[in-house]
């Protein structure tokens, strides 16, 4: 690409400034060169290898819940921080988070009382989601602290 002529007369015309018609042609160049074959190969975006959703179906809102709640019952250090943080993410790993919210459901609405929640406290179909929960929570107790 040659911007100019034999008689040094620039293809924009002579009315165009110097300094213009130099930065036109340092664009040009540039252009040039990265739009050449060997320079404009794609670059790969290294992304994070992707995760089994089904390991990783907690929203964050629900992670900084249970960690709030447990710091808020084991102390507001660094420490307790990092484990209740692998604490809820351990429990991500054994229980998908349906079930979590199955399990927190059935204990909050036990913790009513009365008639109405005693159906939640009885049953046993829902006492073995609670305590699947429960195993899933020692096990990250154990792991974590």
């Amino acid at each position: 690409m040659q911007l100019i002529s034999s008689k040094t007369n620039w293809a924009l015309g002579s009315s165009v400034s110097l300094g213009l018609r130099l930065s036109l042609s340092l664009s040009l160049c540039l252009f040039a060169l990265f739009s050449t074959s060997a320079f404009a190969q794609t670059v790969t975006i290294n992304r994070a290898p992707t995760i089994d959703t089904t390991l990783n179906d907690y929203p964050t809102v629900a992670r900084a819940d249970y960690v709030f709640a447990c710091m808020a019952a084991n102390g507001q250090s660094r420490q307790k921080l990092e484990q209740c943080s692998c604490s809820i993410d351990l429990i991500a790993t054994i229980l998908p988070y349906k079930d979590y919210v199955d399990a927190e459901t059935i204990l909050s609405v036990g913790l009513i009382g009365g008639e109405k929640s005693a159906i939640f406290n009885h049953s046993p179909v829902l006492k073995e989601v609670v305590a699947t929960m429960r195993r899933a929570q020692a096990e990250a107790e154990f792991r974590c602290f």
